[in-house]
């Protein structure tokens, strides 16, 4: 798939996109990252839509163009900081999750690239984090592509699974 035939529209989540990620499915390892647990729970669903749009958690849903499928979504603040780690360093986190489908297939630096420029465009923090799983190797790759280094290693407070902390400054 080349690059050329991925452009990515950002626009806050709303509750069909969310509804629809808590659908996706990953493979292990990945599955840590399944959100919902597959059934239309309602609870569920309204619990997901409180917290998708909080607003200091800046939920963006990243839309493939032409056509507006969601592609990818992202979050910028503290839903990208992982219990355990040290944030105490002024910093834009940035959390992202892309469709299973897009998964593993080479595309990472785009949905990583439009995340950083929106980051740019949209937060005065010129410092750049991301937490990323330690067994999450296609991810770090991603990220130490885009010029993040990593930083403090820790074990999560919630699930005990050890993580890495990455800027750019």
């Amino acid at each position: 798939m080349s690059d050329e035939q991925w452009h990515l529209k950002f626009q806050p989540l709303n509750a069909a996109q969310i509804a629809e990620i808590l659908t996706w499915r990953y493979e292990p390892p990945y599955d840590i990252y399944n959100m919902g647990d597959g059934t239309n729970d309602p609870i569920g669903l309204v619990e997901a839509i409180d917290y998708f749009t909080q607003p200091e958690y800046h939920f963006q849903a990243m839309l493939r163009q032409p056509g507006g499928e969601l592609a990818a979504f992202c979050s910028f603040g503290a839903d990208g900081q992982v219990g355990g780690g040290d944030y105490s360093l002024p910093a834009t986190d940035i959390g992202m999750g892309v469709h299973p489908a897009n998964t593993g297939r080479g595309l990472g630096h785009i949905f990583a690239g439009a995340a950083i420029d929106f980051a740019r465009r949209n937060f005065s923090e010129p410092r750049l984090r991301v937490t990323i799983a330690e067994f999450n190797v296609r991810a770090q790759k991603v990220w130490l592509r885009q010029g993040f280094v990593p930083g403090q290693r820790f074990v999560s407070n919630f699930g005990k699974r050890p993580f890495i902390i990455y800027i750019r400054e």
